[in-house]
């Protein structure tokens, strides 16, 4: 459709309902992409037909054995004959064609994006995949906003405000943070902070984060009984100290997550053969660490979301510096391998992995020369991924929220804070892109400084 400059503005109520149904449809997309990465997880790893799946509890071995290796591989094949078939949209993290399509696009996204970003991802994460839920839930429910704008006559401020509520109502029904939603929207999608855009998207982020609830329950994604008592007083300042350090790492964690993943798809660019043969030889060495971890430590670790080696190090059960920074780097590989190659699929759940890792890491090696200020890993495990998510996406506040949403700790609220202050500091002085922009900026489009108005 195209763009019709002289639509006239839809009134608050009619944008209200058109918001409830984005949010609906948003939390139900939700509900159907997770259950598409249960059902590819459970055939392609266990050889079983099944929706049931926690990805917060570690996969059994494959009963493939070392042909687990393969897996990933055909993954590859399956996602590249959905990109270069259907929609080459879906390759990648997803957000930044959501903020191109705002920015440069008049908000026009293609109906067709919604279902095969969610295919390809849910098999890119399903086969082992290094990959997050975050792009591929934000492409989904902009992509419904984005298909009421351009099938209702709405001026393209408007539009833009479905595609924003889209995106809130699915990363609050996927990660169950609706506030987290709000801001991901508001910090990242949204042209301009209103009333009338703030809204709208609250009301589809309040429908999303209920529709979600109803099939995924009302936890929150981590639980850290270690921290269930506070940890951190007042009059221990000197714990603070220890988090600007954190924040000075976890930036530099950013800015060479950044940098890894375009160096990476750069690298498979220049490899000769076509799309098929670069995503499938990047697959390749994703599956044999897989199959290496399984075989040493007895997890696959990095495969997928990653989320029960994250529940792991914030219960403890993962202690030694070694494992912690080995896993952050073999998870760093895996994801610059598996998005540079290829791949289809968000950013979001690689960053809580490595800030995890890394945090907990050195948490435990201040504990150690300082025993004095009895630190708990798991609190510098949390900080450390609100700062690489907050670094890496240029949000700062979202990861403060969703981080705090998805572990429902209150007690690191303030070392968040630092540590995503001095995050965000570190890796804007080395890399004045966040993981988002850069994307944008290298296909030659340049993304305003600050929020301005469309009509």
């Amino acid at each position: 459709m195209e763009e019709e400059n002289g639509s006239k503005p839809l009134g608050p109520v009619t944008l209200a309902l058109l918001s409830l149904l984005t949010g609906v449809v948003a939390g139900l997309g939700a509900v159907f992409f997770r259950g598409l990465i249960a059902l590819f997880h459970n055939l392609l790893f266990l050889g079983v037909l099944s929706f049931s799946y926690d990805a917060n509890i570690h996969t059994p071995a494959s009963p493939w054995g070392p042909f687990i290796i393969l897996v990933p591989v055909a993954g590859a094949v399956c996602v590249s004959f959905i990109v270069t078939k259907f929609a080459p949209e879906v390759k990648g993290h997803g957000v930044p064609e959501v903020m191109d399509a705002i920015y440069f696009h008049k908000g026009i996204i293609r109906p067709v994006v919604a279902l095969t970003k969610a295919i390809a991802s849910a098999i890119s994460i399903g086969s082992g995949g290094s990959v997050g839920r975050e792009g591929p839930i934000v492409q989904i429910g902009s992509s419904f906003g984005s298909t009421l704008g351009q099938i209702i006559r709405m001026p393209v401020g408007q539009r833009i405000t479905l595609i924003s509520a889209g995106t809130a109502g699915g990363i609050a029904a996927t990660f169950n943070t609706p506030i987290g939603g709000v801001m991901f929207a508001l910090e990242l999608m949204t042209h301009e902070v209103s009333a009338r855009t703030l809204i709208p998207i609250a009301i589809a982020t309040a429908t999303a984060t209920y529709v979600g609830q109803l099939f995924f329950g009302t936890h929150p994604s981590f639980v850290i009984p270690a921290l269930e008592t506070p940890y951190f007083h007042l009059y221990n300042p000197e714990v603070l100290l220890s988090y600007v350090g954190l924040g000075v790492v976890m930036g530099l964690v950013s800015a060479i997550y950044i940098k890894s993943i375009y160096g990476m798809e750069d690298l498979f660019d220049r490899i000769k053969g076509g799309y098929y043969i670069r995503h499938m030889a990047g697959m390749l060495v994703v599956g044999i660490t897989m199959y290496v971890l399984m075989v040493n430590f007895k997890h696959y670790y990095i495969e997928g979301v990653g989320y029960s080696t994250i529940q792991d190090v914030l219960t403890n059960s993962l202690s030694s510096v070694y494992i912690l920074v080995l896993l952050f780097a073999l998870k760093l590989l895996a994801t610059s391998l598996s998005l540079g190659s290829g791949g289809s699929g968000g950013i979001f759940s690689p960053a809580l992995f490595m800030g995890a890792t890394l945090g907990g890491a050195y948490g435990i090696i201040i504990n150690y020369f300082f025993p004095g200020l009895n630190i708990n890993p798991s609190a510098f495990a949390v900080a450390g991924m609100a700062g690489v998510v907050g670094g890496a996406i240029g949000a700062a506040v979202t990861a403060i929220v969703m981080i705090f949403e998805m572990t429902l700790d209150y007690s690191v609220i303030l070392p968040m804070l630092i540590t995503v202050t001095f995050s965000y500091g570190i890796r804007r002085t080395l890399s004045k892109e966040s993981i988002y922009t850069l994307k944008i900026v290298r296909r030659g489009h340049r993304l305003p400084e600050a929020l301005h108005r469309i009509e």
